[in-house]
């Protein structure tokens, strides 16, 4: 049982299952603020599967890696911007943006449509994106009214415009936001 009072606690078991991630699958991950919780996805694919995770900067790089190191799990780290994924068309079955660092936040409307085309691009048709950004504050904090230094980015119009369909707010749950969106299959 996860303790909510303890500062950072371990959101692993369910970031792992509000992805879905199986077995074989090839997940992408754009973002990395947790190593640990990159790697816990990343572990669900297995050795035959393929985990990816595309990083902004030499930290989130760092992050990434030892996250990975430390699980003992396979994952190929690339630095590149989220508007330019250094990823095949149609290659990845699941595509995780980790927002909880803001990276979506920090970035222009523009660049935000541009990582949702990219996200787009890199799935195959029926694949899925999830969003994972943090939520606002709840429980004592907000009672206390201590808020955010910024506020939660809101992913589903972003995905609606790049194209992804059946987009919705999975949940809000353990300060987190798990917004999804399907590739369509061509008719």
């Amino acid at each position: 049982m996860l303790n909510p009072f303890r500062k950072g606690a371990d959101t692993h078991p369910l970031v792992v299952s509000m992805t879905g991630v199986k077995l074989g699958e090839r997940f992408a991950q754009i973002g990395c603020a947790h190593g640990g919780r990159l790697a816990a996805v990343a572990a669900k694919v297995g050795l035959s599967g393929r985990a990816v995770a595309i990083v902004p900067d030499a930290a989130s790089a760092a992050r990434a890696t030892d996250g990975a190191a430390e699980a003992g799990v396979l994952v190929d780290v690339e630095q590149a911007p989220p508007t330019r994924l250094p990823l095949a068309d149609e290659g990845f079955d699941l595509a995780v943006i980790d927002d909880t660092g803001g990276l979506l936040r920090q970035i222009s409307a523009h660049d935000r449509g541009a990582t949702g085309r990219e996200v787009w691009r890199i799935l195959r048709p029926g694949g899925r994106v999830m969003v994972i950004t943090s939520g606002p504050p709840s429980g004592i904090t907000a009672w206390l009214g201590r808020a955010p230094e910024d506020q939660p980015f809101t992913a589903e119009s972003d995905l609606q415009t790049a194209g992804f369909k059946s987009v919705r707010t999975l949940a809000e749950r353990e300060g987190l936001i798990f917004v999804e969106g399907i590739k369509p299959r061509p008719s």
